[in-house]
């Protein structure tokens, strides 16, 4: 769909006090992050294509990159998302597998932070933090993906000497533990 007639729909939704997501820029520039934008989307997905002025744009209305290492290695692409721009506008980074059977199979989120790391140049700070933190922003739930006193603290407890070792180990699960709606599972 074009951002023409997508239009039409932000702005349905934007009368009932919805919020917005867009997957735009994926396969080339087609001014959907600039639609998104000007209707404060919680995130623009995929966003290899896009440009600074789509990057200022979405710094501007406070909206996610959602970045999609699954999709971009098997649909085989080579325009990387600006990642240098998204770092130096304080575009959040969130990160995902955005697993489907026709573009994306990667189910692990482990593997999509090792993927954002060597595919897309992000620090393995960021992958973590896209995983988590950002990508709570992204679905529209900041009082998840951190841990502060009154929020919920749904977590799991990682065997790692560091936090880095998340990205760049692949095909482990160093998972210790796991607390979900307080219960150890």
């Amino acid at each position: 769909f074009s951002a023409d007639q997508i239009a039409p729909l932000f702005d349905v939704a934007a009368e009932l006090g919805l919020p917005v997501k867009l997957h735009a820029e994926q396969l080339t520039r087609c001014g959907g992050s600039l639609l998104a934008a000007r209707h404060k989307a919680l995130s623009v997905d995929h966003v290899e294509y896009a440009n600074e002025e789509d990057v200022m744009a979405l710094a501007a209305a406070g909206s996610a990159a959602v970045l999609l290492p699954g999709a971009f290695y098997t649909l085989r692409e080579t325009q990387k998302p600006p990642v240098a721009l998204f770092r130096s506008h304080g575009v959040p980074m969130a990160l995902a597998t955005d697993a489907n059977p026709g573009s994306s199979p990667l189910t692990s989120l482990l593997l999509a932070m090792n993927m954002g790391c060597t595919l897309f140049g992000m620090t393995p700070c960021e992958a973590l933090a896209g995983v988590t933190r950002h990508a709570a922003t992204a679905l529209g739930v900041s009082d998840t993906g951190i841990l502060r006193p009154g929020l919920r603290a749904d977590i799991a407890l990682w065997d790692v000497a560091h936090p880095a070792e998340l990205s760049y180990r692949i095909g482990f699960n160093p998972l210790n533990l796991r607390i979900f709606e307080g219960q150890i599972t």
